[in-house]
């Protein structure tokens, strides 16, 4: 089975990646362990991905964005940040002086959804669903890619975009810094008494982080991180339990909430990839930089990447050359590590040292909350890496 590029991991950096490359003339295979009945139809796994105007623009691009029903967009327009028992308030509000939302919130399985509906429209991608990736060779000559039912793939490059724990990386000799938090994130969705005003809040609490991402109608996105022996007892609480104990947690700061979904929990472990490619081979998505939540940046640097390697692609094509060179590899590695790494590293810095309980450390915390809130253009900076907007404005609806 000969292809031009083998993408491992049919997530939605992989699936937007094949989208991206829709029209070229170019073979691609997609191969992904779920089956096609698993990515056509995504359950629901909690969590709510905040979008960029630049996401938005690029799943528009792609195709994708029509189909995300209008009623599931919820516009997100401002930010709150909150440290302990503070009542004092870090704000980012874009909207007052440019009239657009930080960004829009959309359930991560309506968004995987969309990505496989314009990905296997096209003719030129074939997704070999229900199936894994036993082994890779590459070399200057070409790819062959292994999989575990016994079938070879013959292909000139090499996408994996397999998760952050990417068992291709590590096959290909590639080390990452993981950093591991020791915490756990469960996330789900509640509704509430009071309004949200679709404001978007993350609180820093002593023990505990609470993030409220303000979905469409009184209801949010709850995201608690806890230290994984107190989520166990979370987790195996029942509905009516929960409920009350998410009130109490946050406060009764919407009034009362209940538990409207289901939930689910995942490990705090962030990494970052030394090198994004190899010979005919590159790294996308969590295989290349797996982020913290905090900023919520994860899918949209898959995006980006997806975009940026798959306009180097389309082309090296388009003139007749070679879409796995070096030079075409390590100029996406410089754009993707230079769009990338200050933000990872700023946010890794920033949950670290939140998450801090020692005295010297809760000081500090107030104080960076404090001195923010006095500086306009450092909230500026950050309001426009948390939008990239990059001068274009986008309407939803």
């Amino acid at each position: 089975m000969e292809f031009d590029i083998v993408i491992a991991g049919g997530g939605p950096a992989g699936l937007s990646f094949a989208s991206a490359l829709a029209g070229s003339g170019l073979r691609v295979a997609v191969v992904e362990r779920q089956t096609e009945n698993d990515l056509a139809a995504p359950g629901f796994d909690g969590r709510e991905i905040a979008l960029t105007h630049r996401s938005v623009a690029a799943l528009r691009e792609l195709g994708a964005w029509d189909h995300i029903p209008e009623e599931h967009v919820s516009a997100m327009r401002e930010a709150q940040v909150l440290n302990g028992g503070s009542s004092y308030t870090m704000s980012f509000d874009p909207g007052r002086r440019t009239g657009e939302p930080l960004g829009y919130l959309v359930a991560n399985h309506l968004i995987r959804r969309a990505v496989y509906l314009t990905a296997t429209a096209s003719p030129d991608v074939t997704l070999l669903s229900g199936a894994s990736v036993s082994g890779v060779q590459t070399a200057e000559q070409g790819c062959e890619v292994r999989l575990a039912d016994g079938r070879v793939l013959g292909a000139r490059l090499v996408v994996a975009a397999d998760t952050r724990f990417s068992e291709l990386r590590r096959r290909q000799g590639i080390p990452a810094k993981m950093q591991d938090f020791g915490r756990v994130m469960m996330v789900c969705r509640v509704s509430h008494e009071l309004e949200h005003d679709h404001v978007a809040t993350e609180w820093f609490d002593y023990g505990q982080t609470i993030a409220m991402l303000p979905i469409n109608g009184r209801a949010s996105s709850f995201v608690l991180t806890l230290p994984a022996r107190e989520m166990d007892t979370i987790m195996a609480m029942d509905e009516d339990a929960f409920s009350a104990e998410a009130t109490r947690r946050y406060r009764c700061r919407l009034g009362e909430m209940r538990l409207i979904s289901t939930r689910h929990a995942y490990p705090l472990v962030t990494v970052y990839a030394e090198r994004f490619v190899g010979t005919r081979f590159a790294l996308m998505g969590d295989a290349a930089v797996g982020m913290h939540p905090v900023t919520a940046h994860g899918f949209n640097f898959g995006l980006r990447g997806a975009a940026s390697l798959a306009r180097r692609v389309r082309v090296a094509a388009g003139k007749g050359g070679d879409i796995g060179a070096g030079p075409l590899l390590s100029s996406y590695e410089r754009e993707h590590r230079l769009a990338t790494f200050p933000t990872y590293a700023a946010t890794n810095a920033t949950a670290r040292l939140y998450a801090d309980e020692r005295m010297p450390a809760r000081l500090a915390r107030d104080a960076v909350l404090r001195l923010g809130n006095l500086l306009p253009p450092f909230k500026r900076m950050i309001s426009a890496r948390l939008m990239e907007a990059g001068g274009r404005r986008v309407v939803v609806g």
